[in-house]
């Protein structure tokens, strides 16, 4: 058992048991969405004796979950929010991530609430989730049907293949800052070889690591870029003219839309915890954590560099070169090979569910039969490989129906009726304890991303993404990459005595 999860319990079971009554006379479903489910896994764990596999191996700890939410939330987005920036400017680009940041965070509370709820009713029923991993497309069949099961499905599957496909272009345009010697695309093929290894992780329970370690490198990786800017200073003639244009302002406002909307595996990183019913606030202390590293880089990127940053989506391409700016490389391509495997084990799932080998025990069948998914991810990544305009599309017409439009409707109708409101497994929560309070909230966030997401932001990052395929053309060999030169690299950055 993770060190601390048995205080954990006894602070749990306190609770529990002023509420044991009540659950009870509603069935006692909810009591196993807390225990039932965690003491399966410490019987298949080993009951909770400590190892070094359970260590290392089987995190569902509200650590865990916090870990994978922070550690997804920003990987390669990081090195596009000075480009995003340069597009909006610097008093829209920080009001705009707090202001996604926190709608990001409350549609995955919505997110959470709506798993309990449908966890619970399940489980009154009698059924198990002991070989299953809940996905959100099931919790919308189970709550409101299967015409939201459809979309849940549609929306959610395109969004992640494209999460992937933007791992894969950011580990090719990241490694070419180290290694001209190969263009971009050939660094796509290799990095697509290596991504493929991620078929062999069974699930978000075997993240612990990479999750804690993924973390640690973006947080480098962020402090690197602000402190590279600040000690590089401004560049001679800097302008800070944004916003303008209306189409680049909202390609920007996009793709911090994408930033904050990394929950859509939210449901997984649920269903992978002992106490799922813990994971409401997580993804909001995770974005606060991210707000340090987000804010500072993209800020001191863009008093540096300002417009230049219009023509570089990465922001590793206008930094000298220096071990520290290697080392920030280095780092990210783990990461994004971490984070590549964050988007795509939801899509394996799915896979195996469809051809019927979810609940196969055996890991190399399991990564045999999860290898067709990766194809598609690898040819998306040659045809398009256009880092920052992606972003910005995918938070336009996928991100905002996947993470803040369809979380928002479904809890309006899942609590539309008064018994469902009374019978809820989950009550408002206390900042905001009044069901009429969270429908106008609700009513908000789809409003807002409908217009000025979905419609004026679809637009924009549209026409941006098209221009890129005109100016470059599909299949480009060597996207936004500068003339090769040989001159020698910039002055490193200050490092450490030598004693």
């Amino acid at each position: 058992m993770f060190p601390g999860e048995q205080a954990e319990d006894a602070i749990v079971a306190d609770v529990a048991n002023g509420h044991g009554k009540e659950a009870a006379a509603r069935g006692g479903g909810a009591m196993g969405v807390e225990g039932g489910d965690h003491r399966e896994q410490e019987e298949e764990h080993g009951g909770g004796k400590f190892t070094m596999k359970s260590l290392l191996w089987h995190g569902g700890s509200v650590w865990d979950a916090w870990f994978s939410c922070a550690s997804n939330q920003v990987a390669q987005v990081l090195l596009t929010l000075p480009y995003s920036f340069s597009q909006l400017g610097m008093v829209s680009g920080v009001l705009l991530q707090v202001f996604y940041g926190l709608m990001g965070s409350w549609t995955a509370y919505l997110i959470s609430v709506l798993y309990v709820e449908y966890r619970t009713r399940k489980e009154r029923q009698g059924v198990s989730f002991k070989n299953h991993v809940i996905q959100w497309f099931e919790v919308l069949d189970g709550l409101l049907g299967p015409y939201w099961k459809a979309a849940g499905l549609i929306f959610n599957c395109t969004f992640l293949l494209f999460g992937t496909v933007i791992q894969l272009i950011a580990c090719a345009s990241n490694i070419y800052y180290i290694n001209d010697r190969l263009d971009k695309r050939t660094w796509t093929y290799i990095f697509g070889a290596c991504c493929a290894t991620t078929v062999f992780i069974p699930s978000f329970h075997n993240y612990r690591v990479w999750s804690f370690l993924g973390l640690g490198m973006t947080t480098y990786t962020a402090w690197y870029l602000t402190i590279a800017a600040a000690v590089h200073g401004q560049v001679d003639g800097v302008t800070h003219s944004g916003p303008k244009k209306l189409v680049l302002y909202f390609t920007g406002a996009t793709n911090i839309l994408y930033t904050f909307g990394g929950h859509a595996i939210t449901v997984e990183i649920m269903h992978a915890m002992w106490k799922p019913q813990k994971f409401k606030y997580i993804y909001l202390v995770a974005t606060l954590y991210v707000f340090t590293l987000t804010l500072p880089s993209a800020a001191a990127m863009y008093w540096a560099f300002g417009d230049q940053l219009l023509n570089h989506s990465n922001a590793f391409s206008l930094l000298p070169r220096s071990r520290w700016r290697d080392a920030a490389v280095i780092l990210m391509l783990i990461h994004q090979f971490i984070t590549f495997g964050f988007a795509c084990t939801p899509l394996y799932f799915v896979w195996e569910k469809a051809i019927g080998m979810h609940d196969t025990g055996s890991v190399l069948l399991r990564a045999l039969a999860r290898l067709p998914v990766v194809v598609p991810v690898w040819f998306l990544a040659i045809i398009f490989p256009f880092f920052g305009p992606i972003n910005s599309a995918v938070g336009a017409l996928l991100v905002s129906f996947t993470v803040y439009i369809i979380p928002a409707l479904a809890h309006m109708l899942t609590y539309r009726s008064a018994s469902a409101r009374l019978n809820a497994a989950e009550k408002p929560p206390s900042f905001l304890p009044s069901w009429s309070g969270m429908f106008v909230v609700n009513t908000f966030v789809v409003g807002w991303v409908l217009v000025v997401g979905f419609g004026l932001g679809g637009w924009a990052s549209v026409a941006n993404f098209v221009k890129q395929i005109d100016t470059f053309g599909l299949f480009a060999k060597c996207y936004q990459c500068p003339p090769r030169t040989h001159a020698p690299a910039g002055p490193p950055l200050p490092g450490p005595p030598h004693h």
